[in-house]
């Protein structure tokens, strides 16, 4: 017996739908953005020249524009919107990373330029006692001991208070204790350094207390603790709870559990936030100039007597205003550079050093 054939079920056609713009199949070359950078120095160079701008930072500032405009209608006409976009975001960012380290590139090569010319064995041996700003001899020797003393006592005291400031905010502070030493923490961090150099210097008049290097120390541990306890405690967050939970159930005390497992995990990330804290606080000048008034003979008592420092030397050759004075505050400066600069290998190494070891 024969079927009749069924018809078909009566189903409705969507409508079809606007059809999005296909992606061009053209590309730009890789090599297009520095062709578009080419371009536009030299457009940005010439209008600057044909609009009588004499300055290289106009220059920039425009050729920047041009490379930034170019950049998306060269994409818009070869590509199509979207890749426009992201090549307009992407050149954006190039042009702000440029902006950025630019002025520091400058910055240090003008001081390595300068400082190197008198730099060397002479002025890093010898202190400025008994000569004059016109004369092409002394040296840093004197702030340089100075630096390395203050710093070093200013370590010695925000480290261990940091420290266990973070350790309470994150092992045991709750409550409003825990959200009042925050607070007061994070307005520490943003503190002008010469608040700091007010604050001990009115601690001296009231007390009766004498210049000295130690003053200087303490208002840089102002400065430094609020850093440490920062940096610490974030290190101590990253710590997974599962190693306090372990510990914990094992019958391991709270304290100790903070000492044998918390604080070696995360000990790469203590010291290096102290390193950082340490150049943070190594070229302030304010409090030095308040508290300790600088010399230029060598005294290696930070407890006894004024006493200078590397900042507070760059200040005083420079006011001077001779030019062996300015050469000696360009070579002083390339110190405290190099200084900082050693600071901060130091704490990556560490980092680097106490790192957890994944397995392969």
């Amino acid at each position: 017996m024969s079927h009749a054939p069924t018809a078909p079920l009566d189903r409705k056609t969507p409508p079809s739908a606007p059809r999005e713009t296909s992606l061009s199949s053209r590309t730009l070359p890789r090599w297009a953005p520095i062709g578009f950078a080419a371009v536009a120095i030299a457009l940005g160079v010439g209008t600057g020249l044909a609009a009588g701008l004499h300055s290289r930072i106009q220059w920039g500032l425009l050729s920047a524009l041009l490379f930034v405009v170019i950049s998306y209608v060269a994409t818009t006409v070869v590509e199509n919107k979207r890749q426009a976009k992201d090549r307009l975001a992407t050149s954006i960012v190039w042009v702000c990373f440029l902006i950025a380290v630019v002025p520091l590139v400058s910055l240090i090569w003008t001081t390595v330029s300068r400082g190197m010319e008198r730099l060397d064995l002479h002025f890093l041996t010898h202190s400025m006692n008994g000569v004059l700003g016109a004369e092409h001899t002394g040296g840093v020797y004197h702030a340089l001991i100075g630096t390395l003393e203050q710093v070093g006592i200013a370590t010695v005291i925000s480290a261990p208070i940091g420290l266990l400031t973070a350790v309470y905010l994150v092992e045991y502070g709750k409550g409003a204790l825990a959200r009042a030493v925050t607070f007061f923490v994070d307005v520490m961090t943003g503190i002008p350094s010469i608040v700091a150099g007010l604050f001990i210097l009115s601690i001296m008049l009231i007390v009766g207390i004498e210049s000295s290097g130690l003053m200087g120390s303490l208002a840089l541990t102002i400065l430094m603790v609020p850093v440490v306890v920062r940096s610490t405690e974030e290190m101590l967050k990253l710590v997974p709870n599962e190693l306090r939970e372990a510990s914990l159930a094992l019958g391991i005390p709270k304290w100790r559990t903070i000492l044998k497992v918390v604080l070696p995990t995360a000990i790469g990330g203590i010291t290096t936030g102290v390193m950082l804290a340490i150049a943070r606080v190594a070229g302030e000048t304010a409090p030095i100039i308040l508290v300790v008034f600088g010399s230029q003979q060598i005294n290696a008592n930070p407890f006894e007597g004024d006493q200078s420092s590397l900042p507070f030397y760059i200040y005083e050759q420079y006011k001077v205003g001779e030019v062996a004075s300015y050469d000696r505050a360009w070579a002083a400066a390339l110190v405290l550079i190099a200084f900082v600069m050693i600071l901060n290998l130091v704490a990556r190494g560490i980092a680097r050093w106490k790192a957890p070891k994944t397995g392969r």
